[in-house]
C-alpha cells in the first residue's frame, strides 16, 4: 500500500490555559475611544461622583447593625422584667393597668396572662410608671375632692345679727310645729283613716272651676295671695294679678312673681306685697296700689329664674345662673348673704315653715339644704339624673319634695337623710312641685306633658290627672286655705281647679 493511498491526518484544535485578562486589557488599552472613557469613569470615582462597589454593602451592615441592636433591646427588656416585682392579686393587676391607660382585660386573658402584660408594659415604661400614674390620680381624686367641699363667704356684722335673728324666729315656730304633731298623734286612728279618705275622695272629684287667657305670652309662674282671693301669674314681660290689673316692669321674661307672707292680711296697700324676677337679671318689688315697682334690687348678672319669701317676710331669696343663692334683708334693705355651693344654675329655692332652712335645686342635678341659722350645707340630696326645676317643703317640717327634668319627683326623709320615695310622676320634665299648705295630706305636680296630678300623701298614690291645657304646664299652686288648685301654661291661660 503506497502512501497516497493513506488518509489525511486529522487537525486537532489547540487548548490555551490560563486567563486572557492581559490580552483583553491590551486590546481595550489599543481602543482609544474607551481609553478615554476609563479615564473618565476613575476620574469620577476619585471624585465621590460615583459609587459602584461600597453602596450595597453599607446598606446591609446597617440593616444588620439595627437587627442587632434590636436583639440587645428584647434580651435587655426581658432581662428587666425577670426583675420587676408584680402583684399576684388580680384585683392589683387590673387597676395598675387601668393606671397605665391599657385595657383591663383581653379577650381569652386570664389572671396569669393579665399579670405576664403588667410585666412586660412595666418593662417598657418603666416600674416608676405606674407609681407616678399611682400618685397623679390620687392628686386628681384628692383636687376633685376639694371642688366638692362646700365654701362660704365672710360674712357682715348685718349677717350675724340676721342669723340669730333667725334663729329666735325659727325654735318657737318649731316648737309649735311639734306640739300640734303630737296633738295629731292623739286622735285615733279610726277618725284620721276617715278624715284622709274624705280627703281622696274630695281631691278624685276635682274639676275645672275657670278657665282664663292670663296674657297674649305664655304664663310661667303662678301663686295665690296668703287671704286666698288674688292670684298672680307671671309672662314674658309682665305681672298679671287676678282680680286686680296688668303691671307692666320687666324687659324679658318673667321668671316668678310671689306675695310676700300676710300681703293682704295684716299688710297695707301701700307696703311691699309681692316681688317678681326676670331673665335679665332684675328683681323688683311691687305692692297693691301702684301699677310701678317701688323698688329695684341690683346685684345679680345672669339670670334670676325664681325669688322665695321668708315666712317672716322680712328676708327675701333669689336664684341666679351664676350656680349662686342670696339672701337679701328688706329691712337693712341690703344684701347679706350671697351663697354658692352648686356647679351649676341655681334654679329654685324654698324656705322651711319654721324659717330655718331654705332648699335650693339646681341645674347640676343636685339639691341642697342649708340651715340659715348657722350657713351650712346640712343635707346634700343626690339621686335625680338631670336638673331639679323645683324643690318644696312638707308643712309636716320633715319631707321634702323636688321636680326634676328625669320625668320623677323625689321624697326626701330629712330626718335621715335620704330619699324616702320616687315618683314617676310624668312623661316630660316636672316643673313644679307643691304640697298642701295647710296639712301636707297631698302633693300636687305640674309637667311638660300637659298635665298636672295630683298625689296622696303617705302612699304616692295618684289621685287625679288634671287635663285641659293644649300646652306644658309651667306653674302650679295650692290656694292656703286648701280649697282651690291654680295651673299656669305655655298656651297662654291659666285654670282654677275646685272640688264639687
Amino acid at each position: 500500500m503506497s502512501d497516497e493511498d493513506e488518509a489525511p491526518v486529522a487537525k486537532k484544535s489547540r487548548v490555551f490555559y490560563g486567563s486572557l485578562e492581559d490580552k483583553e486589557r491590551e486590546r481595550l488599552s489599543g481602543d482609544g475611544a474607551l481609553s478615554t472613557g476609563s479615564d473618565a469613569v476613575k476620574a469620577g470615582i476619585e471624585a465621590g461622583n460615583i459609587n459602584i462597589s461600597s453602596g450595597r454593602n453599607d446598606l446591609m451592615e446597617e440593616r444588620v447593625s439595627e437587627r442587632q441592636q434590636e436583639a440587645l433591646a428584647e434580651f435587655e427588656r426581658r432581662r428587666r422584667a425577670r426583675q420587676i416585682t408584680v402583684s399576684t392579686d388580680d384585683a392589683e393587676v387590673k387597676a395598675g393597668l387601668r393606671a397605665l391607660g391599657e385595657p383591663i382585660t383581653l379577650f381569652g386573658e386570664g389572671p396569669a396572662d393579665r399579670r405576664e402584660r403588667l410585666r412586660s408594659i412595666l418593662s417598657v415604661v418603666g416600674p416608676d410608671a405606674l407609681k407616678k400614674s399611682r400618685k397623679d390620680e390620687e392628686r386628681a381624686k384628692r383636687s376633685q375632692e376639694e371642688c366638692q367641699q362646700t365654701w362660704y363667704h365672710e360674712g357682715s356684722a348685718y349677717l350675724k345679727d340676721s342669723r340669730l335673728w333667725l334663729a329666735k324666729y325659727s325654735l318657737p315656730r318649731a316648737m309649735r310645729r311639734l306640739e300640734a304633731a303630737r296633738s295629731q298623734r292623739d286622735v285615733a286612728e279610726a277618725t284620721r283613716a276617715m278624715r284622709q279618705q274624705e280627703l281622696h275622695k274630695s281631691l278624685r272629684n276635682l274639676n275645672n272651676f275657670c278657665s282664663q287667657i292670663g296674657d297674649d305670652r305664655p304664663i310661667s309662674f303662678c301663686h295665690f295671695s296668703p287671704d286666698s282671693k288674688m292670684l298672680a301669674t307671671a309672662s314674658c314681660l309682665a305681672c298679671s294679678i287676678i282680680r286686680q290689673r296688668k303691671r307692666v316692669g320687666h324687659n324679658t321674661n318673667v321668671g316668678a312673681v310671689v306675695f310676700r307672707p300676710q300681703a293682704g292680711v295684716s299688710l297695707d296697700q301701700s307696703d311691699v306685697s309681692l316681688a317678681s324676677c326676670a331673665a335679665d337679671g332684675s328683681v323688683k318689688l311691687w305692692n297693691l296700689d301702684s301699677d310701678e315697682p317701688v323698688a329695684d334690687i341690683e346685684g345679680h348678672s345672669e339670670r334670676v329664674s325664681r325669688v322665695a319669701w321668708h315666712p317672716s317676710g322680712r328676708f327675701l331669696g333669689t336664684t341666679c345662673y351664676d350656680n349662686s343663692w342670696r339672701l337679701w334683708d328688706l329691712e337693712v334693705q341690703e344684701e347679706i348673704l350671697h351663697q354658692e355651693g352648686h356647679s351649676k344654675g341655681v334654679h329654685d329655692l324654698h324656705f322651711h315653715p319654721d324659717g330655718s332652712l331654705a332648699a335650693t335645686g339646681g341645674l347640676d342635678a343636685f339639691g341642697r339644704v342649708w340651715d340659715l341659722r348657722t350657713g351650712r350645707c346640712v343635707v346634700f340630696l343626690e339621686g335625680h339624673l338631670k336638673e331639679i326645676y323645683s324643690v318644696h317643703f312638707s308643712p309636716n317640717g320633715y319631707h321634702l319634695a323636688t321636680g326634676s327634668g328625669d320625668n320623677t319627683c323625689k321624697v326626701w326623709e330629712l330626718r335621715n337623710r335620704k330619699c324616702l320615695y320616687t315618683v314617676p310622676a310624668h312623661q316630660n320634665l316636672l316643673s313644679a312641685v307643691r304640697f298642701q299648705p295647710t296639712d301636707g295630706h297631698f302633693l300636687l305636680t305640674g309637667a311638660y306633658d300637659n298635665t298636672a296630678k295630683v298625689w296622696s300623701h303617705p302612699g304616692w298614690m295618684p289621685l287625679k290627672t288634671l287635663a285641659g291645657h293644649e300646652g306644658k304646664v309651667m306653674g302650679v299652686d295650692v290656694s292656703p286655705d286648701g280649697k282651690l288648685i291654680a295651673t299656669s301654661s305655655y298656651d297662654r291661660t291659666f285654670k282654677l281647679w275646685l272640688s264639687e
